[in-house]
């Protein structure tokens, strides 16, 4: 199995999808319990619901499960958010709090030192060799890291998740004018909810790699999963949603690589 894809582009935009895999090795799947097998905690159909938005971004796409091990969590198992319920390097819960694997069958030190070399660090080497490209290319870079959530989780949150959740670690890991941008952009469509830096303030993605003074510049987008999927399993598709958050992602999207292209973000 191929732990990622990239497709090069040309566009100063990069789009990260840390959490959308649902491979699983054989002898992993068998470890986990009913529950865990049941994969809730997917960025389900993130790539489906991205595609084709900006054709020239590039694309770094994990396919591995976050099961296995979180592509967006620090390789040092540092909590992002101190204080607060989240779920770890190589999760022994999933967004519930409920154990994913059977007993006795969580993953050791060892084993997460182990998947950490050979699923997280390839993964991370693949985009930043994007980053330094895209970088060498225009002066400048946006990761643009995309994910989607279940919109009612009480475990992790209070209440129902708005559509849009931007992140960018309370500014710091972007240029002014692209979190304003984006914002502003999901803020203007009435049927939907937004929040700037509320519970997700971006995963250690965006904080590792958003250095605006020297021209990267990361920001999370968190989606809420009711505004393009039919609630819990199967975990369906709905198009007449998508289509509409399509849209609105489109032209996010198209007016962040016009402005990168033009200068606006390197000052």
């Amino acid at each position: 199995m191929i732990v990622f894809d990239v497709f090069e582009g040309d566009s100063p935009v990069i789009l990260a999808q840390p959490h959308g895999g649902t491979y699983l090795p054989d002898d992993l799947f068998n470890r986990l319990n009913e529950r865990g097998q049941g994969l809730d905690d997917t960025d389900w159909h993130i790539a489906r619901l991205f595609e084709g938005l900006l054709p020239e971004a590039t694309v770094v796409r994990s396919n591995i499960h976050r099961y296995v091990i979180d592509a967006n969590r620090d390789p040092a198992g540092v909590s992002l958010y101190p204080g607060q319920n989240t779920t770890t390097l190589c999760p022994t819960t999933d967004f519930d709090g409920e154990a994913i694997w059977q007993s006795g069958q969580e993953p050791s030190g060892n084993e997460i030192l182990a998947r950490r070399e050979k699923y997280h660090a390839p993964y991370h080497a693949a985009l930043a060799n994007q980053i330094a490209r895209v970088k060498a290319k225009h002066g400048v870079a946006i990761l643009f890291d995309c994910h989607s959530i279940r919109s009612k989780i009480p475990f992790l949150f209070d209440g129902i998740l708005p559509d849009f959740n931007i992140g960018t670690n309370d500014g710091a890991t972007c240029h002014n004018g692209i979190d304003t941008t984006v914002y502003d952009i999901c803020n203007k469509v009435t049927n939907y909810r937004t929040v700037l830096n509320g519970r997700f303030k971006g995963g250690w993605t965006t904080r590792q790699y958003g250095r605006p003074a020297n021209g990267v510049h990361a920001i999370q987008m968190e989606i809420s999963q009711r505004a393009y999927m039919i609630k819990g399993a199967p975990w369906q598709y709905y198009a007449g949603r998508a289509n509409a958050l399509r849209s609105v992602l489109s032209e996010i999207l198209t007016t962040l690589d016009k402005h990168a292209r033009a200068g606006d973000f390197s000052h």
